[in-house]
């Protein structure tokens, strides 16, 4: 069976639509409607839904609508109204998803109606897709982006958002992890609900990062509600950042690459030397993307990692929250090298440093990253113990 495109023909808008994926969890389509619909149950004929994988390899956690003869793919039928489905529509064309007829079967016999669908064949069939494994593995993240896209596409055309759209699930991820793990609140205030309120909300920016701008009132410490207050700040996903530490050799490893900020700031060298470091990606642990980032940016497998600590990296103007880690490591001579993902434009360069010139770099100033002074720092203050434990 083909399927047709239907594209802006008059006339198509009244049919009902087949959905084979993740809008048939009521929390997504929801969000994206901005409406609860109702869903009728139905299949596809002559077709199956698989997961998507990557042509490298690689699951994509999304599904796949794929001709299989025989087969019944299942789905469901929605009829929205004209806002739901404008808004159904936006929301498909962020990931150039357009409308195309199909014939679905329900219990009262078949029915003329549209599904979207990509013509992208890009990605390849994998295993059969589960709508109740995704949403338990996923779901909960997908309707708080899905709502977050459809905001931002009030300010932004769906160009920006497609591009955007692995960073503002990360972001999300990071605003779920700072809700479940709260750190305590011993001497400074506890937040209660209420405390602040936001008046307007804009986000001028969203790409590699976005700017939030934000109209709000905040509880004093005596009480009292403050005036109206314009705030922005940068939103970036959370980070990892992790110091290889050889206690044998007294060696750490350290990566140097070009820049952007510093060379912005006119930084006489935007060169810097740095602990490994990277952006936790949407549904990944943050010891899982050390693990990660350490092949990624030095050839190194990691086993054992400490924590050094986690911290705001400049919370009056950044949302960027760090996990700093220390993994002890073998470091021998074959170490150093040129390391990063091209695809990334990475040009990635380490060092192994003996841990007393380390530490004389930040008397100079030529470390002055300040998640790997940190890290040092806390090195310095436990490195006795790891060496002990290492000879024992």
């Amino acid at each position: 069976m083909s399927l047709t495109a239907a594209w802006s023909v008059a006339g198509m808008t009244d049919k009902p639509l087949f959905l084979f994926g993740t809008l048939r969890y009521p929390p997504v389509l929801e969000a994206v409607a901005g409406v609860r619909l109702d869903y009728e149950p139905a299949t596809l004929s002559d077709h199956a839904v698989t997961e998507a994988q990557a042509p490298g390899g690689g699951t994509l956690h999304f599904p796949l609508l794929v001709a299989r003869p025989g087969a019944e793919a299942p789905g469901a039928l929605i009829r929205p109204g004209a806002a739901a489905r404008a808004a159904l529509d936006l929301y498909e064309r962020i990931f150039e998803y357009h409308p195309v007829q199909v014939i679905a079967q329900t219990a009262g016999g078949p029915v003329e109606a549209l599904l979207y669908q990509t013509a992208d064949e890009h990605w390849l069939p994998g295993p059969d897709w589960s709508l109740d494994a995704w949403a338990a593995a996923h779901g909960g993240l997908a309707a708080e982006v899905a709502a977050e896209v459809m905001a931002l596409s009030r300010e932004h055309p769906a160009a920006v958002l497609r591009r955007r759209y692995p960073l503002l699930a990360g972001h999300v991820a990071s605003r779920r992890r700072a809700r479940n793990d709260a750190a305590p609140a011993t001497r400074r205030r506890a937040a209660r609900p209420g405390d602040v309120t936001v008046e307007e909300r804009r986000t001028p920016y969203a790409m590699v990062f976005a700017v939030e701008e934000n109209r709000v009132r905040f509880r004093h410490h005596d009480g009292t509600d403050s005036a109206p207050v314009e705030r922005a700040a940068f939103v970036l996903t959370d980070a990892v950042t992790l110091l290889p530490y050889d206690p044998t050799r007294d060696l750490v490893l350290l990566v140097e690459q070009f820049r952007f900020a510093p060379f912005v700031r006119d930084d006489a060298n935007p060169w810097t030397l740095e602990a490994i470091a990277g952006r936790i990606d949407a549904g990944e642990t943050p010891e899982a993307a050390a693990r990660r980032e350490a092949a990624e940016e030095a050839g190194l497998e990691i086993r054992a990692l400490h924590r050094v600590a986690r911290y705001y990296s400049s919370p009056g103007a950044v949302a960027e929250f760090l996990y700093s880690y220390l993994a002890l490591v073998d470091l021998p001579e074959g170490a150093e090298g040129i390391h990063g993902l091209p695809s990334e434009h990475e040009d990635i360069r380490t060092h192994l440093i003996p841990f007393a010139e380390a530490m004389a770099m930040l008397e100079t100033g030529e470390i002055a990253n300040g998640p790997l002074v940190i890290s040092l720092q806390w090195l310095a203050l436990n490195r006795a113990r790891l060496r002990g434990a290492q000879s024992a």
